[in-house]
């Protein structure tokens, strides 16, 4: 069996343009899910038109948001050492990557969905749909986009309750490297 090696006077951050990239990101994930679940409360016109514009929206910020991340990342970006070693050093970058992953993922869907589909953007820009016609392949992309997007979540909030069990468990300064720096 495998232990995990900590260490409880972690003092090393990131840097906080990775901070605010990975919060920002964060947040952009929830609303833009909280959104996804609820555009179709909206009355259809105007309403649902301002709030799926919105959607999509934030959805290409969080995009532009990954590239950035990805970027800063690979060249700029303070990379910490995983305290952690053995299996559970590899499973917590595996679920790094897997988060990058349906991160792109998600965004590609997501912008395939709009050209599938069509969409008019805060009734100001019309996107013309790919094939009009096409109920099926409009209906497949936005269910996978959807699915995608559910992944997502249920990964980001096992990484979150890790985070979390890190901090009030093993109280090993692993969270605490990923806060901001409020003073």
């Amino acid at each position: 069996m495998q232990t995990m090696q900590t260490n409880t006077s972690i003092s090393a951050s990131y840097d906080a343009r990775t901070i605010f990239l990975h919060w920002a990101s964060a947040a952009l994930v929830v609303g833009l899910w909280i959104i996804g679940q609820t555009i179709d409360f909206f009355p259809a016109g105007t309403a649902r038109i301002t709030v799926r514009s919105l959607h999509i929206l934030f959805g290409t910020i969080l995009g532009i948001l990954l590239v950035a991340r990805l970027t800063w990342r690979r060249r700029g970006g303070i990379r910490l050492a995983s305290e952690i070693s053995g299996i559970q050093g590899q499973l917590a970058t595996s679920v790094h990557y897997l988060l990058y992953a349906l991160l792109l993922a998600m965004v590609i869907i997501g912008l395939a969905c709009v050209w599938i589909r069509g969409d008019n953007l805060f009734n100001l820009i019309t996107v013309p749909a790919f094939d009009p016609g096409n109920k099926a392949l409009r209906h497949d992309a936005v269910e996978l986009h959807g699915l995608v997007a559910n992944i997502l979540l249920a990964v980001a909030g096992f990484h979150a309750a890790v985070a979390l069990w890190h901090h009030f468990v093993q109280k090993d300064g692993i969270l605490r490297r990923m806060l901001p720096n409020l003073k």
